[in-house]
This record gives structure tokens, C-alpha cells and sequence, in this order.
């Protein structure tokens, strides 16, 4: 891809402030839900300010030479409503949840640790492009459910559906003409204009809805920012509520059950986000900056952000959708995005601003980015030689369990469907490794 930014490139001012608004908002709506399904007293500016401190600390890791933001991971869910389950009082949940997030970021630090000795060579042969390429393909497509979904649903009860469609349609239409059409500026934040497209139409809707008495029109809900208390208020930090006395060996048990293997499939995650991130930048992020610093800055990145916000982070597959579309792989951009989240929490209007953007919006965004994920996969398969048994067999494996949309639960761990799609597809590989290659070659067909 000809990148009009690359990784070390220095973008004018002016331009980074847009360029980290953009990533913002392409990776908003995923950070902030996580807390909200959690519940449990969670809050949307905490986890920003995680989201942004956590990147903060990957980029330091690599050395500023990998584009990716990290947000709340929705692997761990399981593991923080366990957290909250297992503990006497909610205050003792939020002990748990740093508790947790340090535990999954050791997991981190231990593999580091093996890669930095053996390297990342038994990496590629356990992982090759015929696992790495439909894994990251299924990646973007087990989320298309949820850009379908978004793209048709109203923000407030009662909106009707096809009003939403229209508002989310606008935006994609908006987003695809920039990227395609626009000069220089327009073609390196057209999420930025998509969105404010879109937000202008559900508002011309909701103006209509109001003068004509029709509530199905209104598919934007002004309540975040119609009930504000404050201009500037500090994020509910996990760290302040959390309650240390209350903490047991039971407990500590119950927390590393939940969170240790995780983190092992979270790590996965990492490597397809890290390999697909490569082939956009055309560099081997597992080389340069190496995997170890990846691991590490992912790892102790995760930790902190808990530590703020209480969400255990990990690279955002949105980021780097939006690194595809933009073709800016500036980090500065990274840098700025990450500052942008810290300061956005602290002002309440820009957060209430955040949660007013339509469900419809975000989702005609998320469809550009989901399915630039899934293309991006597909592209890193062009070099396999499908005429074989055994690579037809791994992506098959791969495909139909991810998009089948597979997940398989022990206890409180839960092996989401990007995972098992991947281990899956491994020990496929690994059983038919030793087929005779003559049985590899395709048969012909007798007529």
C-alpha cells in the first residue's frame, strides 16, 4: 500500500489534531462499551483516559514504530464480571480488576520473555499466511453482525429503523466519496467528515421529528449533554475505588483463573492485529520493533490502562482499519489520538458529545473498517496455494468457525470466536503437517 503518511513521518500540526480526532473516533464507540455492559459503577471517561495512557505506554515499548491504539478489550469481559462475581463488595471487584488486568499483563511479559530467547521464526512456521490470512479476515467479519446492526438501530426507543438506515448510509456514502474523491486533507480524515455528515442528518431528522410530533424520526438522543453537571470533572479512576482489604486467596485464584488464559488468547489477537498491521505499513512489526516490545508495550499498556480505567486494553483492529483506509501510518497520529482520549475525559461536554453520536453513525463507519479488516486478510492469502489439501482444509477450518461465530466456554473463561477460529486452524495445520506433498497436488477430473 503507498502510504501517504509512513510510521515515522511528521504531519503538520494542524493536521495531527484532525488525524487523533479521526482515531478517536473510529475506536470511541468500542471503548466506551465495554464499561457500559460491565456496569458495576464503570464509566465511559475512565476508560478513555485508560485507553489513551495505556497507548501511551505501547508506544513508548516501541519505540513510537507501530501505529496501533489500544482500547478496552471485549475479551476480557468474562474475566471483569468474574472479578466483580467473586468479590465480598463492588469496591473489592475494582481491586480485582487491576488485580486481574496484572495478571494477563505477566502472561504478556512471560511470552515477551520466550520470544526475546527463541525469536519469532517458530511464530511463522506455527502461524503461516494460510492461518495468519483468514484469521485476520475473520477478525472483520465476526463484527459485521455488529456494523449491520448499528447501521439500522436508533438511539432512542421508539426511532424508526429506516431513518436510522438512511442516517447510517450517509455516512458510509460520505466516508467512500472522501477516501475515493477528496484532495490531500479530505481523503486522510473522511471518518471525521462522515461522521459530522451523519450526526447532521439524524439532527435534521430529529429538528423535522420535533416541528411534525413524529418521534420515529428521532434517532439521536441529546440527553448526555442536556444533563451535564460539569464542565470539567476527573474520571472515576479504578485504583480510587477500589477496596485492597477485602482481598482473599480464594479470590486471587478466582482471579487468575479468569484472567491467565485470556490472556493467551488475547495474544493471538496480537499477533494476527501485528501481521495485518505489517503487510498496510510494509514492515515486519515482529522484526522492528520486534514482537518482545509489542508484547511488552500490549502487556504493561493493558495493566495501566485497568489501573485508571478498569478496562484491560488491546490493539484496536478499528485503528487499523483506519490506518488502511487514510494510508496514514504516522504514529504522531497515535500520539495524538492518545492525548486526545486523556483530554476528552477530563471535559464533560466533549464526553456527553461522544455518547450522543448516533448507533446508526457509527455504524455505516464501522462497515468501511470491518470490512477493511477482512479484506486485508483475504489479500494476505493471494501467495497460498489453495490447489492443496492441506491449505484448503486450514482455511476451511478457519472460515466456517468464524464465521459460524464459534465460542466455547469452561467455567468463567470464555474462548471468543476469533480465538477458536485460530486454534482451530493450528492444530489443522499441525495434523495434516506431514501429508505426502504428492497427495498435496489437485487430481484430475476424468470425463
Amino acid at each position: 500500500m503507498n502510504l501517504i503518511y509512513g510510521i515515522k513521518d511528521k504531519p503538520r500540526f494542524g493536521q495531527v489534531v484532525l488525524f487523533a480526532i479521526q482515531q478517536l473516533l473510529a475506536i470511541m464507540a468500542a471503548t466506551i462499551a465495554v464499561p457500559a455492559v460491565v456496569g458495576n459503577g464503570m464509566t465511559a471517561s475512565a476508560a478513555l483516559f485508560g485507553a489513551g495512557v495505556g497507548t501511551i505506554v505501547y508506544l513508548l515499548f516501541t519505540k513510537s514504530s507501530s501505529p496501533v491504539f489500544l482500547g478496552s478489550s471485549f475479551a476480557f469481559i468474562g474475566s471483569m464480571f468474574s472479578a466483580f462475581g467473586g468479590a465480598a463488595s463492588v469496591a473489592v471487584g475494582y481491586a480485582g480488576l487491576i488485580i486481574g488486568a496484572l495478571i494477563a499483563g505477566l502472561v504478556y511479559v512471560v511470552i515477551a520473555i520466550i520470544v526475546k530467547f527463541c525469536g519469532v521464526k517458530w511464530i511463522d512456521k506455527l502461524m503461516p499466511p494460510v492461518i495468519i490470512g483468514p484469521t485476520v479476515a475473520i477478525i472483520g467479519l465476526s463484527l459485521a453482525g455488529n456494523a449491520v446492526g448499528d447501521l439500522m438501530s436508533s438511539s432512542v426507543e421508539g426511532g424508526s429503523t429506516y431513518v436510522a438506515l438512511i442516517c447510517g448510509l450517509v455516512t458510509l456514502a460520505v466516508v467512500m466519496l472522501c477516501s475515493t474523491y477528496a484532495k490531500k486533507l479530505g481523503r486522510l480524515i473522511p471518518f471525521i467528515i462522515g461522521i459530522l455528515a451523519g450526526y447532521a442528518c439524524a439532527s435534521i431528522f430529529a429538528v423535522i421529528g420535533a416541528v411534525t410530533g413524529n418521534a420515529a424520526l428521532t434517532v439521536i438522543d441529546y440527553s448526555a449533554l442536556t444533563t451535564m453537571s460539569s464542565v470539567v470533572a476527573l474520571p472515576e479512576f479504578s485504583f480510587l475505588k477500589a477496596d485492597w482489604s477485602g482481598l482473599n486467596g480464594t479470590y486471587f485464584i478466582t482471579l487468575f483463573v479468569a484472567y491467565a488464559p485470556v490472556a493467551f488468547v488475547v495474544f493471538a489477537e496480537h499477533l494476527a492485529d501485528h501481521k495485518n498491521l505489517s503487510t498496510i505499513v510494509g514492515v515486519d512489526l515482529l522484526e522492528e520493533p520486534g514482537l518482545t516490545r509489542t508484547l511488552l508495550g500490549d502487556g504493561i499498556g493493558s495493566f495501566v490502562g485497568a489501573f485508571f480505567g478498569g478496562c484491560p486494553n488491546t490493539t484496536y483492529g478499528e485503528s487499523i482499519g483506519c490506518v488502511a483506509i487514510t494510508r496514514n501510518a504516522s504514529t504522531v497520529s497515535i500520539w495524538g489520538a492518545a492525548f486526545a482520549c486523556i483530554i476528552f475525559s477530563l471535559i464533560t461536554p466533549l464526553v456527553c458529545f461522544l455518547e450522543t453520536i448516533p448507533s446508526c453513525v457509527m455504524g455505516g463507519v464501522c462497515v468501511t473498517l470491518y470490512g477493511f479488516i477482512a479484506a486485508s486478510g483475504f489479500k494476505m492469502l493471494q501467495p497460498v496455494d489453495l490447489n492443496k489439501n492441506r491449505n484448503l482444509f486450514v482455511a476451511s477450518v478457519i472460515f466456517i468457525t468464524g464465521v459460524g461465530g464459534m465460542v466455547v466456554s469452561f467455567g468463567q473463561v470464555e474462548i471468543r470466536t476469533v480465538a477458536c477460529a485460530l486454534i482451530l486452524g493450528i492444530l489443522t495445520n499441525v495434523m495434516l503437517s506431514k501429508e505426502d506433498e504428492d497427495k498435496d497436488e489437485p487430481q484430475q477430473i476424468i470425463k
